[in-house]
């Protein structure tokens, strides 16, 4: 009797819905979900391109469209105000990364450019984009039809370990500071070096607690585990993970482990799901580990002939091509961080313009839409949508300035990295 019912049931809502309305369906709730709450996207490195490609020269720069970009050395860009506003973008996080190796009074000076080369790309398209400091300001900009902008430092190397430039970048604009990138800063591990404190050390407990009373986000992306935990146990606010996958469906060091993600919906945080292929798919990611594995042997095999070591790389590479990171395995991730941590804990964070390597499908900021409407079709919702989208992370940035409100009257933070 029940299975007749359903199947009466059925073929009432075939007959309703003919098959091609039906498949048309999540794309019509994926469109939906973006025009209500477009994408805020946690991290993109727009400022760094124009560091390598352009010294940062913006005479030489239109961000209008940059499809044309590509040389001999470097494919084209993955993004511009065209590409954008296609993909349904409106917020951004941009990256205001230098390189990790530098000295850290390098990394400062050269990441108060980078500061500064973002603000003037946004003052060049006033029409198109708007700087954000706030929740609120990003909520104003995007009914005005413009990209809110706003800063993300990627690695605590660019504070010199020091908690008076921290206020002072926060004061740049500066809205979260990933504390780690590929090295170890002098007060916390990173997830690609072998442990140095095993997480934090006090020093950066004490910078944790002051991006707290700033209001300023902390990012776990790129940091150790015991890292992670660490700053978990001490931060007020909720943390982010501003491009970031899941350990459980690709083993790299810098994806969120399980650990983690059960404490997540108690610190109030947000995973924003990154579209580098191997953080996406195991099977890239196994694919770079014997492609490394090959070079480091050929050039001992080959040693005193570097053409042949090439010539013999180019030959495996030809019998051994690299496989794609798919939409699909990227929607597995957020299944995953739905199923450990929420819906409420879901965001993106791309990573254009910081990666070569890109997801099959997600190959450019035009392309959001289609992992939304992956995700329509799993069964998300136009509600759960909007929360991935950017509710969670607006939630998430509210959550940060209540956190330095609560904070009022606690003093700026006196220690020193060196200091008994």
């Amino acid at each position: 009797m029940m299975m007749g019912c359903s199947l009466r049931l059925t073929c009432a809502v075939l007959a309703l819905f003919p098959l091609p309305a039906l498949a048309a369906y999540p794309a019509m709730v994926a469109r939906a979900a973006l025009e209500r709450m477009p994408v805020i996207d946690g991290h993109n490195d727009v400022p760094e391109q124009t560091r390598e490609r352009l010294g940062n020269d913006l005479t030489r720069f239109d961000f209008r469209d940059t499809r044309n970009t590509a040389t001999a050395e470097i494919t084209a860009m993955h993004t511009d105000l065209a590409r954008l506003k296609t993909g349904k973008v409106g917020g951004q996080f941009w990256s205001v990364y230098v390189d990790a190796a530098l000295p850290e009074p390098e990394a400062l000076r050269q990441t108060l450019e980078q500061i500064d080369v973002m603000t003037r790309i946004v003052s060049k398209y006033p029409d198109d984009m708007a700087m954000a400091y706030t929740a609120d300001e990003v909520e104003r900009a995007i009914r005005a039809k413009k990209v809110a902008s706003l800063i993300g430092m990627e690695g605590g190397h660019s504070i010199a370990s020091s908690l008076a430039v921290l206020r002072q970048m926060y004061n740049a604009g500066a809205r979260y500071m990933t504390l780690t990138h590929t090295k170890h800063t002098p007060w916390a591990d990173s997830a690609n070096e072998a442990p140095k404190f095993d997480g934090l050390s006090p020093f950066g407990v004490a910078v944790v607690k002051e991006m707290n009373r700033l209001g300023m986000l902390v990012d776990l992306s790129h940091v150790s585990e015991a890292t992670m935990h660490d700053a978990l146990d001490v931060a007020k606010a909720p943390v982010i993970f501003s491009h970031s996958g899941v350990r459980a469906k690709s083993g790299h060091p810098r994806n969120v482990p399980d650990s983690v993600l059960k404490r997540l919906a108690a610190n109030g945080g947000v995973v924003m799901m990154v579209f580098l292929s191997d953080y996406v798919s195991e099977e890239v990611r196994l694919w770079e580990e014997r492609k490394r594995a090959e070079e480091a042997r050929l050039a001992y095999a080959r040693m005193g002939d570097p053409a042949g070591a090439k010539t013999a790389i180019d030959a495996w590479l030809t019998a051994n091509p690299r496989p794609k990171a798919t939409i699909a395995q990227t929607a597995d991730h957020i299944d995953h961080i739905r199923a450990l941590a929420g819906i409420d804990h879901i965001g993106m964070g791309g990573d254009y313009d910081g990666m070569t390597n890109t997801v099959a499908g997600l190959e450019d900021v035009s392309t959001y839409p289609a992992l939304f409407e992956e995700l329509a079709r799993r069964g998300y919702s136009q509600a759960d949508l909007e929360k991935i989208s950017g509710r969670n992370v607006l939630r998430a940035l509210r959550g940060a300035e209540a956190t330095a409100r609560s904070m009022r009257d606690v003093t700026p933070g006196e220690a020193r990295l060196n200091s008994p």
